[in-house]
């Protein structure tokens, strides 16, 4: 169940070739390394003018705050779900994360989020888990306000609104190749805009030193514009070093041509397991939004009226079965519950969202598996329902 696929054959010879090199750094070359390629072969692929590829898709969302330019102490919203790397590189932003309340569908909550954003100066939507929040409504009350937003965009890459990629929408789009994500790399991020002076801003503090700006502007029919941007900020930004290797995006490239398939393969295998638990009295998965077309590399589904120690037997009859399952909120350290964000400067109280939390469930469904498969991780789930909270009828009939 967490297994990924493999990386792609056709990687091998470049990779060799790296090795054999040792030409791992991404400004050695003069142009054409495997890191300025990526960025444009990935901007050219979700429709953007701007990529930069970093060391994780955390660095994508702190550069991107450093590069709006906000002030000391600036307030940003993001969803109280969300992996703790989100607040976190608000904090290494010097910013301060303002928590905003996610219903039962895992998405952000628009009336709390509306009260909120008259005092913030900047937004993160985390589409956590690739669940897409109404961004019709937010990309409104945000633009009428002059509020900058940023997509994390972590675990959506594939996913559309209204036929636009994720990660197009707001300002910025910050995406994550770590192993559990569509596309691969171990580690690595990368960011994608349309603003010449943002992603200037954004190439000189990921550790683009000296002129070294003048290799990412290959093949830009607006170069001039960006040109001008990076000699606006030449020697004005702190370098943070957050680079991807040559290395990584070698092991990336050969994974593009791949997306398509795994975006359908994993939006079919989620629907059948989801089709198939809903059947049982216990368990729900929330239905995706009218303008969205997901991506799915997992599967998160809700338990229905049950105790905290119901919740934790079918954890664990679920494991004994062969299906790991994670309940956000039931454990003291499980990085996706804002109550253990010990770290944050300013604490929240979000009772919709902990609720949620405690009772949202998350397992593995990668693209890879087969239908055959699915019908087994469905078969699990029910089975250690009925294990943990009582009776039913038998699975499928």
């Amino acid at each position: 169940m967490h297994d990924a696929e493999p990386i792609p054959a056709e990687a091998r010879a470049e990779i060799d070739r790296l090795l054999q090199s040792g030409d791992l750094f991404r400004y050695t070359a003069p142009q054409d390394a495997p890191v300025a390629l990526l960025e444009a072969e990935f901007a050219a692929q979700l429709g953007s003018k701007y990529a930069l590829a970093v060391s994780s898709c955390s660095a994508a969302l702190f550069l991107s705050l450093k590069a709006l330019g906000l002030p000391r102490d600036a307030r940003v919203m993001i969803p109280g779900f969300t992996f703790a790397a989100v607040p976190s590189s608000v904090v290494h932003a010097d910013c301060i994360p303002v928590l905003c309340e996610v219903g039962e569908n895992y998405r952000i909550d628009l009336d709390d989020f509306t009260t909120k954003l008259e005092t913030v100066d900047a937004v993160i939507i985390s589409h956590m888990r690739g669940h897409t929040s109404d961004m019709d409504a937010i990309m409104a009350l945000c633009n009428a306000r002059n509020i900058p937003v940023v997509e994390d965009a972590a675990h959506s890459l594939g996913t559309t609104w209204h036929d636009k990629n994720i990660g197009t929408i707001g300002k910025v789009g910050c995406f994550s190749f770590q192993s559990y994500k569509m596309i691969n790399a171990g580690e690595g991020g990368i960011l994608i805009t349309d603003d010449a002076d943002l992603v200037a801003q954004a190439v000189i503090m990921s550790g683009a030193y000296e002129h070294n700006w003048r290799k990412h502007m290959d093949r830009k029919d607006n170069s001039a514009e960006l040109e001008e941007a990076f000699g606006r900020w030449q020697n004005k930004l702190p370098l943070y070093n957050l680079r991807m290797s040559n290395l990584s995006a070698a092991v990336i490239r050969p994974q593009l041509p791949h997306l398509a398939r795994r975006v359908v393969d994993g939006r079919r295998n989620h629907d059948q397991v989801a089709e198939l638990i809903n059947q049982s009295p216990w368990i729900s998965v929330p239905p995706k939004l009218d303008a969205e077309v997901r991506a799915p590399d997992s599967l998160q589904f809700n338990l229905d009226n049950v105790s905290d120690a119901q919740v934790h037997e079918f954890v664990a009859a679920a494991s004994d079965l062969g299906v790991k399952v994670q309940v956000f909120g039931l454990t003291s350290d499980n990085a996706r519950a804002f109550w253990n964000w010990e770290f944050m400067p300013e604490q929240f109280d979000l009772p919709q969202t902990k609720s949620m939390l405690l009772r949202a469930c998350d397992t593995r469904l990668p693209a890879r598996l087969t239908a055959l498969e699915c019908d087994a991780v469905a078969q699990v789930l029910v089975e250690a329902a009925e294990t943990a909270f009582g009776e039913t009828r038998a699975f499928g009939t």
